[in-house]
């Protein structure tokens, strides 16, 4: 069996520590990735944009916010003006301008994007004038008279926080049940901590929440609490937006050792943890999965003082799912990634993990098979990040495909007066764009029936 590891091969099985740092370590390593603009580098960056009538940044950007106009209104020195045209599509345009991948979107359309030039940085723009307003506590939208209609909303994410505050700028009440300890989903639990600092996700829910007319019950489940009809019958209608709670299996063996763990937990794990010292971490440490995950659970793993770091994919570079531009971050950090390879046995000694058996593999005939060259690599942790999947409890007779709920355009689901979006649904990408644009638009949708007050015709057969 060929060994594939990138040190030294003792066999040792270092074990899973906390503390591998000093203070100022932990500090410089997991500071913001890329600080606020000041006044004069937010003026020369918006100065290098076109304002281009037809706009393929607008276009590429899943809420449509109106880029050319809130990069001029910077440019003429009003970043309050230029947050509301942010908020008016994506109110949480704050985290977005953090966490999207702006290099195959709006970056990535613009304009000023050659082998020249580099583009217009938007998402750097768009967090300068949004941290403004926010810093300030402006807010731009009043609620109007109560409509005496209420919505609940299922999961305080990014879909269920945006349509929570379209639906409240309607004069309907929303009570948001979450069965997390805090609310903002995604944001507070699976991004990368270098990516949103000081508690950010945290204000960001209260901004939006200041509105009025939204409460958040936090450790409510549902089907464990409550279920889908509980809800219909006592709520005018439902916006489902609970995300994805389940995490996939490899299915191999080894795979209950000590020491293999979910990328997703880990992920949450260090978002929570006040000190960072205080979270373990092995020496060498293996990450399978080609996807944004994968790239944040093996560079927080390198931050937190791992000696090395290697993720696993079973296909090519070009079909990760993280950005060629996430992926130069993590071989920037000294993560190595390694292609072509598949998780075959997890390796132990003494009940802990100590390697992994992995396997080439190669596309044949447009399949991809496994070529039956096997290798190893010294590991004392594995980490999974090979996808969530969306445990369905509680939603009766709701319609669902491949194995999430089936939504049409409006995020109508087969049962009356409940809609769905986010990660919850089949249809879109898995972003927190994304997201915010389902909860955004289902909002309106729902607003739509209400203020009719009729009943939606069912929309999925």
């Amino acid at each position: 069996m060929e060994r594939l590891g990138n040190g030294p091969q003792t066999g040792h099985v270092a074990g899973i520590e906390a503390g591998r740092l000093t203070p100022a370590e932990y500090e410089t390593n997991f500071a913001d990735l890329h600080p606020r603009l000041d006044k004069h580098e937010a003026l020369v960056a918006a100065d290098r944009c076109y304002f281009c009538y037809d706009a393929p940044c607008m276009t590429a950007c899943p809420t449509s916010i109106d880029i050319p106009m809130f990069i001029r209104q910077i440019s003429t020195g009003n970043p309050l003006g230029s947050a509301k045209t942010i908020f008016d599509q994506n109110i949480l345009g704050g985290m977005c301008a953090r966490v999207c991948p702006t290099e195959t979107l709006c970056e990535e359309a613009c304009v000023r994007n050659t082998a020249e030039e580099r583009p217009v940085e938007i998402g750097r723009l768009q967090r300068y004038a949004t941290d403004i307003a926010m810093e300030t506590g402006r807010q731009f939208y009043t609620r109007p008279a109560p409509t005496g209609k209420t919505v609940a909303v299922v999961g305080a994410g990014p879909a269920g926080l945006a349509a929570a505050h379209r639906l409240s700028m309607h004069g309907h009440s929303v009570v948001i049940f979450d069965a997390r300890e805090k609310a903002g989903g995604l944001n507070e639990y699976g991004i990368a901590t270098y990516k949103a600092v000081d508690e950010f996700a945290s204000r960001e829910v209260e901004y939006v929440t200041a509105i009025g007319g939204i409460e958040i019950r936090n450790g409510q489940a549902l089907g464990r609490d409550f279920s889908l009809s509980d809800l219909t019958g006592q709520y005018d209608a439902v916006f489902l937006a609970m995300g994805l709670a389940g995490v996939n299996g490899l299915g191999i063996e080894g795979e209950d050792l000590a020491g293999v763990d979910d990328a997703v937990d880990f992920i949450a794990a260090l978002r929570q943890a006040r000190d960072k010292a205080t979270v373990p971490i092995g020496r060498r440490i293996v990450v399978l999965g080609g996807g944004m995950t994968a790239i944040d659970a093996a560079i927080q793993a390198k931050l937190l003082g791992a000696e090395e770091v290697t993720i696993c994919y079973r296909r090519g570079k070009e079909h990760m799912n993280a950005s060629g531009y996430e992926q130069d971050l993590a071989t920037a950090n000294g993560v190595i990634i390694r292609h072509w390879l598949a998780p075959k046995r997890i390796l132990g000694r003494e009940g802990s993990v100590a390697g992994i058996e992995v396997e080439y593999t190669a596309m044949r005939d447009g399949k991809l098979v496994g070529t039956g060259e096997t290798g190893m690599i010294a590991a004392d942790q594995i980490m999974k990040a090979i996808g969530q999947s969306f445990l369905a409890s509680g939603l009766g007779a709701l319609t669902m495909e491949r194995g999430k709920i089936a939504v049409d355009a409006e995020g109508r689901t087969s049962v009356e007066r409940v809609w769905a979006g986010g990660d919850c649904v089949g249809v879109g990408e898995d972003l927190t764009v994304s997201a915010v644009a389902q909860g955004r638009d289902a909002a309106e949708s729902i607003n739509r029936v209400l203020a009719a007050g009729i009943q939606p015709a069912t929309a999925v057969a």
